[in-house]
């Protein structure tokens, strides 16, 4: 048995602790493998385990490598390795995605003492984010200043471009930029034999590591882990030209329309919203939008830029409200299964089976159908409950079969129907009320009338989320009903970040109850 001063100035030999953070399709997996596979053709134990997260985006799986040197090791035994990583106590942290080094860094795997973090720069929204009442985006620069704060070293670049550019997945880019940092005992060459052992798409992978390679060696050089978290410089800001004509005659109507009667100050603003409300409807339906710009131009809000602007934005996503047929709409497009083989990568020959888990609330059902009917059919009644144990199983849809993308294509044409549904009716006498709000707030306070214009800002989405928005806007605009000749732009903006802060609307009560506003 070593004594005691031997153990302090010839210390026994440590473990290598790597923790990979990897959502699905992203190749964690068969990264670990790599690493494992690096690890034993060198000299070295070599142990994996893994625990998937709950979700492909509600949490990555956590692939946890440990590297022992043999030579280490007397007696011929192999040692014993941990199965998780634990905080404090990890050497080198990959994560395929800027959110998932957050986690790393929330969790502790990231230390400033011994830690290398390589990470990629760019987003893919998580639940919580994209569920949230308002802008529920969590900041990319933020995340890239903690990250860098915690690391020892930080390497960051936007490595699924690289991946895409390479025809590969971003575990072969992850794979070469920790090999561009040095901070294994392995050489390239160890590193690339790796991943010709393994034999998974090899090509690609060598090209992807060659890449990953480069840019973390680049980015050691010159410490640009200043860049944004897009991993690209910002682009300059271009001045946008005025759109040609389009041969078509309708929209060449519009054009003029906009030209001679909206103000020019939010010309950019108003022909992305025409172009987003003809693909949504027609052409038809974004003269509607022009026609209340144009009646709101009228009133006192002719020259003030910001509020027309602001007003001009909200107008036309709410007119674009999500509904039943615009979900089967996106789902049967061309482009939609084009862009999941590109993401899967699939070759000539290869079959893709995409499935979708259809859960229409008995509301939403109601929601598309004619107004009368739909009305009916949501008063409680008979055929209203079958109706509602039914929907309340939901089902899977084979959507790339003939069956079910027949079924949605059916759905998606029905918005031809769309202005003789009861969600339509509701839908502008809502907008048409919100419209009267701002005009009449303007002529006596701009500021408030600003305030009115950004609570469209909690109506977003469909089924629970949009009913849980439309509740605190049913609420804010009562409360601008009931004081509109004396409410504070102030005191609404509070109510208003209030809703926006929690689901369950326990701060706008308590923000209610703190202003005395019922």
């Amino acid at each position: 048995m070593p004594s005691i001063n031997s153990l302090f100035t010839n210390p026994p030999a440590q473990p290598i602790k790597i923790a990979i953070l990897a959502m699905g399709g992203e190749g964690g997996g068969v990264l670990a493998d790599w690493l494992v596979t690096l690890g034993e053709e060198n000299g070295y134990f070599a142990q994996t385990t893994s625990v998937p997260g709950v979700a492909q985006r509600t949490g990555a799986t956590i692939y946890y490598v440990e590297l022992f040197p043999v030579a280490a090791e007397s007696g011929g035994s192999a040692p014993v390795l941990a199965l998780m990583p634990t905080a404090g106590d990890v050497d080198i942290v990959l994560a395929s995605e800027l959110m998932e080094a957050g986690r790393a860094v929330q969790r502790g795997f990231v230390t400033p003492d011994r830690t290398t973090l390589i990470a990629s720069s760019h987003r893919v929204f998580s639940m919580g984010e994209r569920s949230a009442m308002g802008d529920g985006r969590v900041d990319s620069g933020v995340l890239i200043r903690q990250s860098r704060k915690a690391a020892l070293h930080f390497i960051h670049f936007d490595m699924a471009r690289v991946a895409e550019k390479s025809g590969s997945v971003i575990s072969a880019v992850l794979f070469g930029a920790l090999c561009g940092t040095a901070t294994l005992p392995f050489s390239r060459q160890q590193f690339e034999a790796a991943i010709i052992k393994k034999k998974v798409g090899i090509k690609p992978s060598l090209q992807a590591f060659s890449l990953g390679l480069s840019r973390a060696q680049s980015e050691a050089k010159s410490g640009s882990a200043r860049e944004t978290a897009a991993g690209s410089p910002i682009p300059e800001k271009k001045q946008r030209s005025h759109p040609r004509l389009s041969h078509n005659n309708e929209i060449n109507a519009l054009l003029l329309y906009i030209r001679q009667k909206i103000p020019s100050c939010i010309h950019d603003i108003v022909i992305e919203g025409i172009r987003r409300l003809i693909d949504y409807q027609d052409p038809a339906y974004a003269r509607l939008y022009l026609d209340r710009l144009q009646k709101l131009t009228q009133q006192a809000v002719k020259q003030d830029e910001q509020l027309l602007g602001e007003t001009a934005r909200h107008l036309a996503l709410w007119m674009a409200y999500e509904d039943t047929i615009r979900v089967a709409d996106l789902k049967t497009r061309v482009g939609r299964f084009e862009r999941v083989k590109q993401e899967m990568r699939v070759r000539d020959g290869q079959l893709v089976e995409i499935k979708d888990f259809l859960h229409p609330r008995m509301e939403e059902i109601c929601d598309i159908l004619p107004a009368r009917f739909g009305r009916w059919l949501s008063r409680p009644h008979f055929i209203h409950r079958i109706l509602a144990k039914l929907l309340s199983r939901g089902r899977v849809m084979t959507t790339s079969a003939i069956p079910g993308y027949l079924l949605l294509y059916m759905l998606a044409h029905w918005r031809r129907m769309r202005r003789h549904t009861l969600r339509f009716q509701h839908e502008t006498v809502r907008i048409e009320g919100w419209l009267w709000r701002i005009g009449v707030a303007a002529k006596r306070d701009r500021d408030l009338a600003l305030e009115i214009a950004q609570c469209q800002r909690l109506i977003k989405g469909y089924g629970e989320t949009h009913a849980r928005g439309l509740r605190h806007f049913q609420t804010l605009m009562a409360i601008v009903d009931h004081h509109l000749h004396d409410l504070s732009p102030d005191h609404l903006r509070q109510l208003r970040e209030a809703a926006l802060a929690d689901e369950q609307g326990e701060q706008l009560r308590a923000c209610q109850r703190r202003l005395s506003l019922y």
